[in-house]
């Protein structure tokens, strides 16, 4: 994706021509809080991108800004900060600190990010930020890396530099996702199959314009909750690594052994995980009610047995399902707020986006943001490269 105005505008500021590159953000269909628990996702990217625009510099400064934030960063590229600033410019540096750590000889260079991923709304800004700085760090050091790795190399920037614990999922599917198909991962493996989605059908995604404080702390509580459940299964399955290596039923059995809660974010994760296998089978076949039936399934527990969902969440579902052309609708992303992803009728999409927003409006006071999506590309078309599947 170009954009011709940050290019002027990087010229005015530094003075010579940019490379630039761009990443989407993405929207997961289903496969919730099951990456890091080494489990199955299938996300899409959608067509909101982050572009970032680079140039040398030979003085050794390492420069950041951005149009969508106030000031200028600016580092001795042979020194660079080891921990966070807790400002938007540490989606970048951290790639850059992280490249620096694995040997890549990072020298000076001016760098402007224009986002267009709303911020937020768990739809991966900070992906999309992440994979676009990366591959234009990559570009002037004339180095290259396979888009799996590109994606490892963001992600320990997250984990690592920013302190976000999060899964591959993003940055994966940022990386290689293919328009009009979503993207089935195995977060252990890092085996992949693209799945197409029918041309008849939009993904229309409904920002609740709502982010509860909660979210960050709590989803580390969910992390460790789940290990918790994996430390307690082990004793009776010595075998197991992560709840992917755990059945339904293995996780039923031994409910009276696990405490409540953590019982709840188990069975949550290990039939979240069949369901988005099953679901990858609806899509094949074309299968776009039992799709639907699937997401409904994931919503609720979602909302009940993990609970990271919300009240707006939950409205902005709920106004959605008696809609004409609507097949599914849930909550996608960490939680807490944020967007919900409707699986909707191309010719019932404009009318449904204006429904669902009428309705969420009545209930909530909120007048949200709705998104009308296909599948798009991943980075590896702005970058010129050729995802392959494994």
């Amino acid at each position: 994706m170009q954009s011709p105005e940050l290019a002027v505008n990087f010229e005015n500021i530094f003075g010579v021509k940019p490379k630039m590159f761009s990443a989407p953000g993405r929207v997961n269909l289903i496969g919730e809080h099951t990456d890091y628990n080494d489990g199955f996702v299938m996300p899409s990217a959608i067509g909101s991108h982050t572009v970032v625009a680079i140039a040398p510099r030979q003085d050794g400064k390492l420069v950041l800004r951005s149009h969508n934030f106030a000031g200028e960063f600016e580092f001795d590229a042979r020194d660079l900060p080891q921990h966070r600033t807790g400002q938007w410019c540490d989606y970048v540096l951290g790639v850059a600190v992280v490249l620096q750590r694995m040997g890549f000889p990072l020298g000076g260079a001016g760098v402007v990010v224009d986002g267009k991923v709303p911020i937020g709304a768990g739809l991966s800004s900070s992906a999309a930020v992440e994979v676009a700085s990366a591959l234009a760090f990559l570009s002037i050091l004339g180095a290259r890396m396979e888009l799996p790795e590109v994606a490892k190399l963001c992600q320990r920037a997250e984990n690592s530099f920013v302190g976000a614990h999060v899964g591959i999922m993003d940055q994966f599917v940022s990386c290689l996702g293919r328009a009009g198909h979503a993207l089935l991962l195995d977060c252990r493996s890092l085996a992949f199959e693209f799945i197409p989605i029918p041309d008849r059908v939009r993904m229309v995604i409904c920002n609740t314009m709502v982010k509860h404080e909660l979210k960050d702390g709590e989803y580390n509580v969910r992390r460790q909750e789940c290990e918790r459940g994996v430390k307690i299964l082990s004793q009776w399955y010595p075998g197991i690594r992560a709840l992917r290596d755990v059945s339904p039923g293995q996780v039923e059995r031994h409910s009276g052994d696990l405490p409540a809660t953590v019982y709840k974010r188990c069975l949550h994760v290990v039939r979240e995980n069949q369901r988005v296998l099953d679901s990858a089978a609806c899509l094949k076949q074309g299968k776009l009610g039992e799709f639907g039936e699937l997401m409904g399934e994931s919503h609720r527990s979602l909302r009940d047995l993990y609970e990271v969902s919300c009240p707006e969440l939950d409205i902005m579902v709920d106004a959605a399902v008696s809609l004409p052309g609507c097949y599914g609708a849930r909550m996608t992303g960490g939680g807490f707020g944020g967007c919900t992803v409707n699986l909707v009728d191309a010719g019932d999409a404009h009318p449904f986006a204006e429904q669902v927003s009428q309705r969420y409006q009545q209930k909530t006071g909120i007048k949200p943001d709705v998104y009308i999506s296909a599948a798009v590309d991943g980075a590896a078309a702005s970058a010129g490269m050729q995802p392959v599947v494994a």
